[in-house]
C-alpha cells in the first residue's frame, strides 16, 4: 500500500504559487487601474520593479502555469482511485489530503483564469 506523504502535495502547491504568479503579473495591474488606484500601482512597481518583468514575460508565465495546472490535473486523475493505507489515522489522513489538494487544485485554476482573462481578453475589450 501507498502511504501518504508531503511528496501528494507537491504538484497541487505548485500549481497554485504559478496561478499566484499569473494573477500578480497580470490580474493585480489591471485590478489596481479599474479601481482608479494608479498611484498604488506606481507605488508597487517603483518598490518591486520586478513586477514589470512579470508583464514582460506574461506568455512565458502562463504557459508554463498552465503545464503545471495541467499536470496537477493530471495526477489527480490518475491517483483519484488510489488506494489509501489500511491503518485508520493513515486512512484518514489520506482522506483528508485528497480533499485538500481537490480544493487546491479548484482555486488554482480558478487564479488562472482569472489571470488569463485580465492578461489576454480584457485588454483587448477597452
Amino acid at each position: 500500500m501507498r502511504s501518504t506523504s508531503k511528496k501528494d502535495m507537491i504538484i497541487p502547491l505548485i500549481s497554485l504559487f504559478t496561478s499566484f504568479g499569473t494573477l500578480i503579473c497580470c490580474a493585480l495591474p489591471a485590478l489596481l487601474v479599474t479601481i482608479g488606484s494608479g498611484a498604488v500601482l506606481a507605488g508597487l512597481i517603483s518598490n518591486f520593479p520586478q513586477l514589470l518583468i512579470l508583464s514582460k514575460y506574461k506568455i512565458f508565465i502562463f504557459s508554463i502555469a498552465g503545464i503545471l495546472i495541467l499536470l496537477g490535473g493530471i495526477v489527480r486523475w490518475v491517483n483519484r482511485n488510489a488506494p489509501c493505507p489500511i491503518d485508520p489515522i493513515e486512512a484518514k489522513l489520506c482522506a483528508n489530503l485528497r480533499i485538500i489538494t481537490k480544493y487546491i487544485y479548484i482555486f488554482s485554476v480558478i487564479l488562472f483564469l482569472i489571470g488569463g482573462f485580465f492578461a489576454f481578453i480584457a485588454p483587448k475589450l477597452l
